[in-house]
């Protein structure tokens, strides 16, 4: 029998739904593992993906989607980005995980290296092995704020890095990277000539800290691919609507590769994000009331309990601190956890070998189950004292 390609055995599995696919398995579990809104999707973005399908909108659109969706994408990124681009610069794609992969896929061959952070979401490690390529972790960690430290930049570069991933809002940490954070960074990949791929997926949930596009500050020499999604802003995680906004002329490359990869988005849910896109955002305003809410009664019964972690100032995630208790494989204890306390979790170890010994909790829940779920964690002894949460810079 043929074999796989050898670099596939290197693409490492999810730790997140590793757990997840666990918790399914059994009764009254609180799910806290999964990045999943639970709030329902607004009743307009509904109506109109419904009526798409019933008035069979369902034939092939452009390589790069439904002109309306793409026109009001420019405009959306130019009001809330500040980012003037073109119509042949944004591409619709199936979730921002396509849109990673395949800006991944234009900038990286077989062993080249990518810089990507870690703790980081799971994707930017797997997609670059996927592709052959190497991803090479930067830290983020207390002592820098947990933003990236550009020395340590510096010394990860070599002959071979093409590309580094940024992640603001970040996704496990809930970091903000503000503007001279980000332009260090910018300022670092011109250094090198490296290529930026920005993940911006969390860009409407922040809390007393404004979001900033590392696009909106490439005025030289357009180096910057940016990834957006409507899973988290319009809880439409299962519709699997993204976008990928290109530096200028790449607009014939684009259908080619997009023709190669998925030939075009499924035309009913790209209706249903016109909707979303242009329809009343308040709906979006209250989810990031509600997630808030959570984040401080979650942050007073931990304070409450001694429990370490890290106060986000974006996302809708809480990194804790557990290793009082996971005795050195945090992915192991999430296990035993979930078995026993009946409470899933997203073990840190998945995102990053920083992660070992601490947990992602999504705060995308119900309230009471949000509180229950904490109030199950095993809380540190006397002997290790109170130790005070963490807030990262921004």
């Amino acid at each position: 029998m043929p074999s796989l390609a050898p670099h596939i055995a290197a693409v490492p599995a999810s730790g997140i739904r590793r757990i997840f696919e666990l918790a399914v398995e059994l009764d009254d579990v609180i799910a806290l593992g999964v990045g999943e809104p639970d709030l329902p999707v607004a009743a307009h973005i509904l109506e109109a993906g419904a009526r798409a399908w019933t008035e069979d909108v369902t034939n092939y659109t452009a390589n790069g989607g439904i002109p309306a969706l793409r026109s009001a994408l420019v405009e959306k990124l130019a009001r809330e980005n500040n980012l003037h681009v073109d119509l042949e610069q944004v591409w619709v794609t199936v979730g921002a995980t396509q849109a990673l992969h395949q800006a991944m896929g234009l900038l990286l061959d077989a062993g080249d290296e990518v810089l990507v952070p870690d703790p980081g979401y799971t994707t930017f490690t797997m997609s670059a092995r996927m592709l052959g390529a190497v991803p090479v972790p930067y830290s983020l960690k207390p002592e820098h704020g947990f933003t990236p430290s550009i020395d340590e930049l510096d010394r990860l570069v070599t002959g071979r890095t093409r590309l580094i991933v940024v992640n603001s809002p970040s996704n496990p940490l809930g970091a903000v990277l503000d503007e001279p954070e980000l332009r260090r960074l910018l300022e670092f990949a011109r250094r090198h000539d490296l290529w930026v791929l920005s993940d911006e997926v969390y860009e409407y949930f922040t809390y007393g800290i404004a979001h900033t596009s590392i696009g909106s500050l490439d005025d030289d020499d357009g180096r910057v691919f940016s990834v957006f999604s409507l899973s988290k802003t319009y809880a439409m995680t299962g519709a699997r609507i993204g976008y990928l906004v290109t530096p200028p002329g790449l607009a014939s490359t684009m259908r080619t590769v997009q023709e190669a990869m998925v030939s075009c988005v499924n035309t009913p849910a790209q209706v249903a994000a016109i909707a979303a896109i242009t329809g009343d955002h308040q709906h979006v305003a209250d989810a990031r009331d509600h997630y808030r809410g959570n984040l401080e009664a979650a942050c007073f019964l931990l304070d409450g309990r001694g429990i370490r972690y890290l106060r986000p100032n974006g996302a809708f995630y809480l990194w804790i601190d557990v290793q009082h208790v996971s005795e050195g494989d945090v992915a192991a204890w999430a296990e035993r956890f979930l078995l026993r306390d009946r409470v899933a979790v997203a073990p840190g170890s998945a995102f990053g070998r920083s992660g070992e010994g601490w947990i992602r909790v999504c705060l995308a829940s119900d309230r009471l189950s949000l509180l229950e779920g904490l109030r199950r964690l095993p809380a540190p002894s006397a002997s290790h004292g109170r130790p005070p949460h963490l807030r990262p810079e921004g």
